[in-house]
């Protein structure tokens, strides 16, 4: 399937999507503190849905067990929510996706359990820019390798690597659709400057970097679906859906960080 250009009625429905992911986003992270096991903030997702008349993207994708992704520390996407106790200093990764009016809303935020050190603070803020980098490179006629670039250049700019194996994408009626959305220029995994698909308005984006304080390297835990930096660095991941438009892209999802 080819690249899906979005009406203005059915972005209007993505829009609402967007709203609610970030609500809910919003309300989990603002819940994350130290002793709580991760397991409750998937259950405050979850209530948070109900209430708002959507469903989640996650649960049941492939297999997947909840509503929520939480990982925590090294774990870079994918962590299951579970019996795990959050501790003072932890860095905890939450990736939220909603179906609303079947039309899907994806986002994602990093932040910190209580006290944060200084170089998990600094993870957390590059991680944040780099995608705002990204974003601001996502204009209609830009080639998608640009904004590739955008996120790379602005991340290991500030000694950080970035995660190749994983990617960002396009989204709609399914939460992944094409295309694929590198976060680096080199192949196999990435996409130069000017190379790529060239951005049209209508298309709807989800762009999600994930950073790490050493290597680019990854390993999958046995749950087969927890991803981790494989030399045991930390890893943060934000994420934001947006809509390419005649002048700077719209963002979806704004407002999980307010």
């Amino acid at each position: 399937m080819g690249i899906i250009i979005k009406s203005e009625k059915e972005i209007a429905v993505m829009r609402q999507a967007g709203k609610i992911v970030a609500e809910v986003l919003r309300i989990v992270s603002r819940q994350v503190k130290p002793g709580m096991k991760t397991r409750e903030l998937d259950i405050i997702a979850e209530r948070e849905l109900k209430n708002r008349g959507a469903r989640s993207s996650f649960k049941g994708y492939r297999g997947f067990p909840a509503n929520l992704c939480v990982s925590v520390n090294d774990e870079i996407v994918h962590g299951i929510p579970g019996d795990r106790v959050l501790k003072n200093g932890d860095v905890v990764s939450l990736d939220f996706g909603v179906i609303y009016e079947g039309f899907q809303g994806d986002a994602a935020v990093t932040v910190p359990v209580g006290e944060a050190s200084p170089e998990a603070r600094r993870l957390i803020a590059t991680t944040r820019e780099a995608l705002e980098s990204g974003i601001a490179a996502a204009r209609a006629g830009a080639a998608l390798g640009d904004v590739s670039a955008a996120i790379q250049d602005y991340a290991e700019a500030r000694g950080y690597s970035v995660v190749r194996e994983y990617t960002g994408h396009g989204i709609g009626r399914e939460m992944h659709e094409e295309p694929q959305i590198p976060n680096c220029t080199e192949p196999p995994y990435g996409l130069k400057p000017g190379m790529g698909p060239v951005l049209k308005k209508g298309m709807t984006l989800a762009l999600e970097p994930m950073l790490n304080t050493g290597d680019w390297h990854t390993r999958v835990a046995t749950d087969r679906w927890t991803v981790l930096t494989a030399d045991g660095g930390l890893s943060a991941h934000f994420e934001h859906t947006i809509a390419i438009d005649d002048t700077e892209p719209e963002v979806l999802t704004r407002g999980v960080y307010a």
